[in-house]
């Protein structure tokens, strides 16, 4: 009988510790592919999961080989992939270099009503068309209601 018991115990602690690993895992902040691309791009404002509104002033610096022509594409889009903003960063320097290049964009939306979050994804110019050369960075943000 004490053998029963002990092992019902061992068991619930076990399970306990399952049950609080994965509650941990479900709240880990998501922060999209940043943490991939920061040697290629890296975003000064906004930050993953901020709470943004319109306008919204976009700046960073990427690697010149990010931009073509001294611009490359940046979206917004809302919960469900629609896109709801799309512009142009622009770089602030000498884009035809290896070297990180500061780029700024500004991006004018209406909020979303239906949810509140969604993904800013500033994409690679790629003037080739070809899907070897594509590339984006994208994180999570929240719409401010």
């Amino acid at each position: 009988m004490r053998k029963i018991l002990l092992l019902i115990i061992v068991i619930m602690i076990v399970a306990s510790f399952g049950f609080l690993w994965q509650a941990k895992q479900e709240n880990r902040e998501y922060f999209g592919n940043e943490l991939e691309k920061i040697d290629l791009i890296r975003l000064s404002t906004p930050r993953p999961n901020e709470t943004i509104k319109s306008p919204l002033q976009i700046s960073g610096v990427a690697r010149g080989g990010w931009f073509f022509e001294g611009s490359f594409p940046i979206f917004l889009v809302d919960w469900d992939g629609l896109i709801i903003a799309e512009s142009f960063a622009t770089a602030q320097g000498e884009w035809m270099t290896e070297n990180f290049v500061p780029f700024t964009a500004t991006l004018e939306f209406k909020t979303p009503i239906y949810k509140n979050n969604g993904s800013l994804i500033l994409k690679k110019d790629n003037p080739s068309g070809l899907p070897e050369h594509d590339d984006a960075l994208e994180i999570p943000i929240f719409f401010s209601q």
